[in-house]
């Protein structure tokens, strides 16, 4: 299996530097706020963040392609570096601390684009959790100062806790009364949101979560942090991994019957 510790340093790199630039303007009174065409907002920390990780790799892996949110893909090949260099800009720019930066890196192979390196960091609660394929997940202050991570082992819906983000999405895609029954039949649920649910899903202090519609962006870091904390990330019609446009996360042992509820009377 190939060894992935260098791209997971230069991923921990790209994160610090994204760090410094969005808590620098993290509640300053002039930051600039946007409305993107799909009437989501993008702050200049948004694209500042961006730009800074996109000439980071430039320098150092200037043969990998990089998508990101805010400036799209560049360049092709067999590696792609995704990046949403603030998930949660909602929170971001209304003063709330739930946001973080999502690197990942995807290769090429048998079944598409698959995630081989992600990083999550959320400097305003002062987290980060990172994954690299086959060595496990972890959290911590740095690669030497780390905790690895695992899935809880609850077995039961009845005994299970569901983090989600909003109604709004699933009521518009026909899957409401799924979610809802789904809601009724779980031990707890907390609409956390973002990228928070599934860094706690690969904790094993959530167990289940869902959200109806993402872009890549949004999901291939959480989805390789996810896997190899034991869980299972897969899009709401069971494919394996980030790419389809949903997402379903659990401990693995909830996962068929979590998908059963947020597909029932679809």
């Amino acid at each position: 299996m190939p060894d992935y510790h260098d791209d997971l340093r230069l991923a921990h790199v790209l994160a610090d530097a994204a760090d410094a630039a969005t808590m620098d303007r993290f509640k300053a009174l002039d930051l600039k706020v946007e409305t993107k065409p799909d009437m989501t907002p993008v702050s200049e920390a948004d694209k500042a963040a961006e730009e800074l990780i996109r000439g980071h790799l430039h320098r150092a892996r200037p043969r990998d392609a990089i998508l990101g949110e805010e400036f799209g893909i560049e360049g092709t090949g067999p590696r792609r570096w995704v990046v949403d260099p603030i998930d949660g800009t909602k929170n971001y720019v209304r003063g709330v601390p739930v946001w973080a930066t999502l690197i990942s890196l995807m290769e090429a192979g048998e079944e598409g684009f698959q995630p081989v390196v992600g990083v999550v960091s959320a400097p305003a609660l002062n987290r980060r959790w990172w994954a690299a394929k086959g060595a496990g997940a972890f959290s911590g202050r740095s690669l030497t100062s780390a905790t690895r991570l695992q899935v809880s082992k609850v077995e039961r819906i009845a005994d299970s806790s569901f983090a989600y983000a909003s109604l709004s999405g699933w009521e518009e895609q026909g899957r409401l009364d799924g979610f809802l029954d789904l809601t009724r039949a779980c031990w707890r649920t907390r609409g956390y949101g973002d990228f928070w649910p599934y860094m706690m899903v690969a904790e094993g202090s959530v167990d289940i979560c869902a959200e109806p519609e993402l872009s890549l962006w949004d999901m291939a870091a959480n989805a390789i942090i996810v896997q190899e904390a034991g869980g299972r990330f897969t899009s709401l019609d069971g494919v394996s991994g980030p790419g389809g446009g949903n997402a379903a996360a659990s401990n693995g042992l909830l996962h068929h019957e979590l998908l059963g509820y947020l597909n029932q009377r679809y």
